[in-house]
């Protein structure tokens, strides 16, 4: 993927130190600052970058830069604080696929990844222009040069010739070269972040007198919860509030601060962070809400503009716990415990929820941001920044949107391998959607785009802030289970047996015990024992043996995890059993994860200390035990299997693909439906297999298509078409079962007639075989990207609603999910002793589709219905493409928001 745009206009993208600077196209006007870069090089560096000491190149290559744009030429600047501290060129010469690569960096700027940036941002630009290689001459000793191209992540490779090497650089986009900016990014995004998260000095700007307002209220927090850096308050009308130094202004501060806190109105934002900036301060934090589209823009220039990061506007706060630091600035009732877990939301209502919750289960909080409307600081920087810390372990999302969700799966798939990231999927209704123009539109709603991005990240995903609440405790205090078998022990058959239902509700398995167990569990149990699944202990078990009967089912080989429910009785009471106590304090920790349910308990779920440090999740309903034990499963499922790979194609022709866009969008600028001709054409651009067909435009070319494409039995299926035609059988437009050329006329009659100044002629195709009706399609999302569909197909495929989803592009792993994942899915495996479909032509289907959505950006939707699924082949009958005049955009280039 690719994005020409960016190299257009300017974007802002962060160095390795965390500070931000400016990638722009070079314009005629930068002469004197272009010549100026090099002019201000010393003797060393001119040498190195032209091979010769001599100021005059200076010009020359200013010229070059600042020239007229020509084609295969793009010249790229780094600016910070108006100043251009780095250059990068290619040239092609307009011709071939290969361009001639130039960079120079400021001197004193070295080593802070200027000239890394700029290079990324060439080879997005010269990939949209269909280049796909960099050459570079550079003399031997410029070691820093050789080591940027060595270190870029793409192959390169070098050629001697006397003082000079030339690196040729393939431009591939490798899953080696989006790792290596990857890396580059997260470090650039946690060292930006230390002045927010771990400011050293503070000032809370627009703090009241008077009790009530929110600025106030976020001095009294960080003042009572201890910061240990220096705090200071401005307002012009008090020299102290609640204890701590007022000044009249930021720039009356006796030091500059790391962290802003904005407490303002809204009018006086703007003014503000300019303000802020222009004194060095790092990073703002801005409260208030009720910002216009002025002063939105007015507040990200400015922070943009003196490289500040920004949280906010419109939310609760941040909070970092570590106990060097206390950060509390929030105006939330209490403090967050502090603990392992980070937190980042959109809303700040669910973010008190969350720190209330995490901080009662003893979970605690590492670090809390409240993002709000979000300008700038993500939940990807959020997720960058767990990753490093060194304290969490466990990460908390809830977010409202995503701005750069296929940059966040890549982050997150990363950081799911190190830690739980559970997430509460807010906004799954549609209510009012659009009415769809096709099956895949149809299918395609945002919760399904949501949970495509959640399962193949490895995200955890709940319904509700008590679901994640439930989850987040057995996740943080109890082993992964190896799979889905759970054993339920119980002193009450009734808790058993809502205990079983509930674990069978979500997907768990409730293996029978071995013979070996039951007679193990009999031995230990008292009389009257049921020893299946679930154990009934009875109400006379005691707290021995309750303990010794958990010990023995969790270290038997035939189930993954146990689930012990339990009642309060008179019996135990009056024998002084405390049945918890032999969940907790048993010597070791057991192999296996517990969760308890008692029933009468009041909170609904707890975490009760255990022996040597340990702790069990306690629930007070058998479903949220069972919900987050289904969830540990799915996770330990998820890091059990090795990251999928985008399988290589053969037979894709993506340049004849895009010559088949452009043409199209060349003579339809707005976009709209391929004609039958023009979609067979993309497709076979992919090998993506269709059943034979044939055009006719007339009655008489219709029954020599007819006669061509007869199969054994003689009948053929007529389809009318006109440009805008989505669903021709609800428009019946379509003749089936079509014998002898009489037949063939007499359909074409009716359709001209029925649809006369509408038809443009009809396609003629054989009569398919007997088989499987699929149903495969792609929408492309503007912010998600392309979505792929899979289920069920035929006239019903909207009402039945058979459907699974994965984001494009598709890994061998996504593909055998989206088969396996519908309702459907036993019939194409063979079910009932019929023989399976082809399972590898299937495959092979999806992953064409997936790859001509990733090529194509301009393919809004692709509708497959019905595919038709044998065990022989896999054949499309019916297909419909929609195109769209659409830039590629590039979700992997470093930039910010």
């Amino acid at each position: 993927m690719t994005d020409d745009t960016l190299s257009r206009r300017p974007v802002h993208a962060l160095l390795a130190d965390g500070t931000t600077v400016c990638i722009r196209p070079v314009r005629r006007d930068d002469h004197d600052q272009v010549r100026g870069l090099y002019e201000e090089m010393s003797p060393e560096n001119l040498r190195l970058r032209f091979f010769a000491a001599s100021r005059r190149s200076a010009g020359t290559a200013a010229d070059r830069a600042c020239a007229e744009p020509a084609p295969g030429h793009r010249a790229l600047l780094a600016e910070t604080g108006g100043r251009v501290i780095g250059l990068a060129e290619y040239d092609s010469g307009g011709t071939g696929d290969t361009a001639e690569i130039s960079i120079a960096v400021a001197d004193g700027l070295h080593h802070r990844g200027v000239g890394t940036l700029l290079v990324e941002h060439l080879v997005s630009g010269a990939r949209a222009e269909g280049i796909t290689g960099f050459t570079a001459d550079a003399l031997s000793e410029n070691h820093e040069v050789l080591k940027l191209f060595a270190d870029l992540g793409l192959r390169t490779t070098r050629r001697f010739e006397g003082p000079e090497v030339r690196c040729s650089i393939a431009l591939d986009e490798s899953d080696t070269y989006l790792t290596a900016v990857e890396e580059r990014g997260r470090a650039a995004d946690v060292a930006s972040l230390e002045p927010l998260l771990r400011p050293r000095t503070v000032a809370v700007v627009g703090a009241g007198r008077k009790p009530g307002s929110v600025g106030r209220a976020i001095l009294h927090q960080l003042h009572a919860g201890g910061y240990t850096g220096r705090l200071f308050a401005v307002n012009p009308a008090a020299s102290s509030i609640l204890g701590v130094p007022c000044h009249s202004s930021v720039g009356a501060l006796p030091k500059t601060p790391d962290l802003a806190v904005l407490a303002v109105p809204a009018a006086a934002i703007p003014g503000t962070a300019e303000a802020c900036g222009k004194s060095g301060v790092r990073a703002l934090l801005v409260v208030t809400a009720g910002l216009d589209a002025d002063q939105a823009r007015a507040l990200l220039a400015a922070c943009r503009s003196y490289g500040m990061r920004l949280v906010g506007p419109n939310c609760l706060g941040i909070s970092h716990t570590d106990p060097e630091l206390h950060l509390d600035a929030t105006f939330a009732a209490g403090h967050p415990r502090s603990g392992t877990a980070g937190v980042a939301v959109q809303s700040g209502g669910v973010g008190i929820a969350l720190l209330d919750g995490l901080s009662r289960l003893g979970v605690g909080v590492s670090s809390f941001v409240s993002l709000g409307d979000k300008y700038d600081v993500s939940g990807n920087d959020m997720l960058q920044w767990w990753e490093s810390d060194g304290r969490t372990d466990l990460a908390v999302l809830h977010l409202e949107s995503f701005g750069n969700p296929r940059a966040f799966s890549r982050t997150a798939r990363r950081v799911t391998r190190r830690m739980p990231v559970l997430t509460v999927d807010a906004g799954r209704t549609e209510a009012g959607r659009r009415a769809a123009a096709s099956h895949t539109a149809a299918a395609a709603t945002r919760t399904m785009t949501r949970g495509a991005l959640f399962t193949q990240a490895g995200i955890t995903a709940t319904r509700s802030v008590g679901e994640l609440l439930e989850a987040a405790a057995l996740l943080h205090a109890q082993p992964l289970p190896a799979g889905p078998r759970v054993a339920i022990v119980t002193n009450a058959g009734g808790a058993g047996v809502l205990a079983a239902d509930a674990c069978a509700e979500v997907g768990l398995e409730l293996p029978a015990p071995s013979p070996e167990l039951i007679d193990d569990l009999l031995a230990v149990l008292p009389a009257g024992a049921a020893v299946g699944n679930p154990v009934d202990a009875t109400a006379a078990v005691t707290e021995e043996q309750l303990s010794d009967c958990v010990d023995r089912v969790a270290r038997s080989g035939g189930v993954d995890a146990v689930l012990v429910a339990l009642v309060p009785t008179a019996v135990a009471a009056a024998t002084g059993d405390d049945l918890v106590r032999a969940l907790t304090h048993t010597p070791g920790r057991r192999p296996k994860p517990i969760a308890a349910v008692r029933l009468e308990q009041a909170l609904p779920v707890e975490l009760l200390p255990a022996a040597e440090g340990t702790s069990i999740p306690a629930y007070a309903e058998p479903q949220a035990a069972a919900r987050a034990l289904a969830h540990a499963a799915r996770r330990a499922a998820w890091l059990a299997r090795p990251a999928g790979t985008v399988p290589d194609l053969d037979g894709v022709e993506t340049e004849r693909a895009h010559a088949v866009v452009g043409a199209y969008l060349d003579r339809h600028p707005d976009g709209g439906w391929l004609d039958p001709r023009a979609c067979a054409e993309l497709l076979g651009c992919y090998g993506i297999p269709q059943l034979a067909w044939a055009w006719a435009d007339t009655e008489v070319d219709a029954v020599l298509a007819a006669e061509r494409l007869r199969g054994a039995d003689g009948r053929v299926v007529m389809k009318g078409h006109w440009p805008g035609l989505v669903h021709k059988s609800a428009e019946h437009a379509v003749h089936l079962d079509l014998r002898g050329d009489s037949q063939v006329r007499a359909a074409f009659r009716d359709l001209d007639t029925r649809f006369a100044g509408l038809l443009d002629g009809v396609v003629i195709q054989p009569l398919a075989e007997r088989g499987t009706e699929l149903f495969a399609g792609v929408v492309q999302d503007q912010v998600f990207g392309p979505l792929v569909l899979f289920g069920l197909g035929g006239t019903a495929t909207e009402v039945l609603a058979d459907h699974a989803a994965r984001l494009a592009p598709l890994t061998d792993h996504d593909v055998h999910d989206l088969i396996t994942a519908p309702r459907c899915a036993p019939l194409l495996l063979g079910a009932g002793g019929a023989r399976p479909v082809d399972l590898q032509g299937l495959e092979q289907l999806l992953l064409r589709l997936s790859r001509m959505a990733s090529d194509l950006p301009q393919l809004a939707e692709a509708d497959f219905n019905p595919v038709l699924a044998t065990p022989g082949r896999v054949t499309v009958l019916d297909a419909r493409v929609r195109l769209l005049p659409r830039r590629p955009q590039d979700p992997y280039l470093r930039r910010l928001r």
